[in-house]
């Protein structure tokens, strides 16, 4: 069998979502990789944006800081996530900054290798794109969370999402070490009264914790019922 159709077959695999590994694998992308322990800078905000980043392991945080220096958690990153593609659109610093929050291993790949790879191979073009429109949206719907929804229900998605719920594969039950100020970043609420629904999750068991904090489905309720905004 030739080499074009084993790289077919890797890349159908999947076929009702994006495998970020088969993705590299299938087109020989030359990258790095870095092994980052836990609470190192990826990148920063304001630096070069020279690379793409892959998660192999791991868990990693993206934040902004503002003119005042209050940081918000923008979005938190696990395994066979990308980061750091704003630097294919031309985007020469780093709107945001990196930061793992457990021991990982990452892989580091150069714009430009990247964007060859993108440009010479159609399939996996189409593949990637899929993969940030998709993650735009859950950007916008985290938007629309913040306007529209109770402090309870963002949390409950917010804690679905860190989970990885409805993840092609594999869901994350299990959170990487995620402290309740991180929630309360995420969520735009203080940690008190993320401590309070936290507490009610866990009475009802919707969570608990056993080592780590542990999410059940069943947290899903709160997301699908309709409630005042509090």
């Amino acid at each position: 069998m030739s080499p074009s159709n084993n790289k077919s077959k890797s890349i159908s695999k999947k076929k009702d979502g994006f495998s970020a590994q088969a993705f590299l694998d299938s087109a020989g992308v030359a990258r790095k990789v870095r092994q980052y322990k836990e609470a190192e800078i990826i990148f920063s905000q304001g630096k070069p944006a020279e690379s793409v980043f892959y998660i192999q392991e791991g868990s990693v945080k993206i934040t902004v800081v503002n003119e005042i220096g209050k940081e918000a958690v923008i979005a938190i990153l696990g395994p066979e996530d990308f980061f750091g593609e704003g630097c294919l659109a031309d985007q020469p610093i780093r709107m945001g900054n990196a930061k793992s929050i457990t021991p990982s291993t990452v892989l580091v790949i150069d714009k430009d290798e990247m964007a060859k790879v993108l440009h010479d191979q159609r399939e996996l073009s189409d593949l990637f794109i899929n993969f940030v429109l998709t993650r735009n949206m859950r950007i916008e719907e985290n938007l629309i969370d913040q306007l529209f929804n109770s402090t309870e229900k963002r949390l409950a998605r917010s804690l679905l999402l860190l989970a990885r719920y409805g993840k092609q594969e594999h869901p994350q039950r299990e959170l990487p070490k995620v402290s309740q100020e991180m929630l309360a970043e995420m969520v735009g609420t203080t940690r008190q009264r993320v401590n309070l629904f936290m507490n009610k999750f866990r009475r009802l068991g919707f969570v608990r914790y056993n080592g780590g904090l542990q999410v059940h489905n069943s947290l899903l309720t709160v997301v699908l019922h309709d409630a005042p905004p509090r």
